[in-house]
């Protein structure tokens, strides 16, 4: 077709000709990637957990913002992210958040963010200007199918029920509709405040609980789940799997691999597919 194209001087066939083949192109490296992601959860859907290291405000606004780098990520990608608890912190940010992201092969992607993250910047927060770095994990778990039953004894839990107190001003209830769940015999710990309905709090609650406790049972049978436990290290200098550098220069790399990216307001605004990348990449034998 080209070649009639150029035959025919038909330019308007050739830019849509041109266009084709750079959609098909995409096609071709998303399928590429999907090959990397042969694992039996890389399908599934995700659920990330973000937590500030220490240091107070600074730290809890740099948890916000990699909160909003994967809110775009998942936009962009046309993925559905879901609120399922959110702790909002004293000044800015956030104390913790955890939430949902939906889409094909979210948790493969995802799977590689777990990790502490880190952040070096001139603080908004300090008066006098100075440079701070700041952490914060991240967890990233497979959304566990509801065919795929893990047996959960109502005796192994505490229920408790209080007030939510999450974002959005509007959406908070003032009845106890907030549901937090203790496995007794594991100590996992979740709650979800995203609903008015503590019905539905309680059973969003309830399939966190069922992913952790699932991935949990992983970790006993495969070297693979470990080796994403041995990521859950102290939040602070030295464990960071990634550093974004905003101050005295601008940069994004990759402690694992080695990729770095100048532009780091793009990957802030969720252009992260590079790093996925790479990291899968990484990981093949």
């Amino acid at each position: 077709m080209i070649e009639l194209a150029q035959e025919e001087g038909d330019l308007s066939l050739g830019l849509e000709l041109e266009e084709g083949i750079g959609t098909l192109e995409k096609k071709v490296q998303e399928m590429e990637l999907e090959t990397l992601l042969p694992g039996p959860q890389d399908l599934n859907n995700a659920i990330l957990s973000i937590h500030p290291g220490a240091g107070g405000t600074e730290s809890q606004d740099w948890a916000e913002i990699l909160y909003y780098m994967y809110l775009k990520w998942a936009e962009k990608r046309g993925f559905k992210l879901e609120i399922i608890d959110w702790q909002n912190g004293e000044e800015a940010g956030i104390k913790s958040a955890t939430f949902s992201i939906a889409g094909r092969y979210a948790y493969g992607y995802l799977k590689g963010e777990t990790g502490v993250h880190r952040l070096v910047r001139i603080s908004p927060f300090d008066f006098n200007r100075r440079r701070h770095t700041s952490f914060a994990s991240v967890f990233v778990y497979p959304e566990i199918d509801e065919e795929i039953k893990i047996e959960v004894d109502e005796t192994d839990l505490r229920v408790d029920t209080f007030r939510s107190s999450g974002a959005g001003g509007q959406h908070v209830n003032v009845t106890d509709s907030a549901v937090r769940i203790t496995h007794l015999p594991t100590g996992i710990v979740v709650q979800c405040q995203n609903e008015r309905s503590q019905h539905k709090n309680k059973a969003m609650a309830m399939k966190v609980l069922r992913a952790r406790l699932y991935q949990l049972e992983l970790r006993k049978q495969t070297e693979q789940m470990e080796e994403r436990h041995k990521n859950k290290k102290e939040i602070a200098w030295g464990n960071q799997i990634r550093s974004y550098i905003l101050y005295p220069y601008r940069l994004v790399k990759d402690h694992r691999t080695g990729l770095e990216k100048g532009d780091v307001d793009k990957v802030l605004n969720g252009e992260i597919n590079d790093f996925i990348e790479a990291y899968l990449k990484k990981r093949l034998p």
